[in-house]
């Protein structure tokens, strides 16, 4: 897996403070898209077990509590990103079980492969569903258009 930007503090992909992880890699090509930069599965930079390594750290310092880690892109459920977002998200519920995941995707969460719902089990947000540029609604929360929901898996673990 590739992916283009990690933040280690963001404040805007999902409530409270977070670490946000954009990855490389999407086939669905939404006319409006504002991170057409991503859709190439070979650009940005390889995703490393170092990469991985700080995200569980910034997740676990203290001196800046984070409330969760967000997924986006690109799309983290491409079926060249699942894989390594699977790993990612099981890793972050075994050693920062109090924060919370959220994901975005372009894919509707009923149409799921076996491998993207194993991802969605480890999870607790999931936006779905493309970005529909003339349903486009900048007043939603957490969504760019109107048919893009908002689906809550499961619940963080209290520290």
């Amino acid at each position: 897996m590739n992916y283009h930007r990690y933040y280690p503090l963001d404040v805007v992909n999902g409530p409270g403070t977070r670490c946000t992880l954009f990855v490389a890699g999407c086939e669905h090509h939404c006319r409006g898209c504002y991170n057409q930069s991503t859709w190439r599965v070979d650009s940005g930079q390889p995703f490393t077990r170092q990469e991985e390594d700080r995200i569980i750290a910034d997740l676990n310092d203290i001196r800046i509590p984070r409330q969760g880690l967000s997924l986006s892109g690109g799309d983290p459920l491409h079926p060249a990103n699942v894989t390594a977002v699977l790993q990612l998200v099981k890793r972050v519920v075994s050693e920062c079980p109090e924060k919370d995941i959220w994901l975005w995707t372009g894919y509707h969460f009923q149409w799921l492969t076996a491998a993207q719902r194993e991802v969605t089990r480890h999870i607790h947000v999931l936006v779905d569903g493309p970005f529909i540029e003339s349903e486009k609604d900048l007043s939603l929360k957490w969504r760019g258009s109107r048919n893009q929901r908002i689906w809550y898996l499961r619940q963080a673990r209290e520290p």
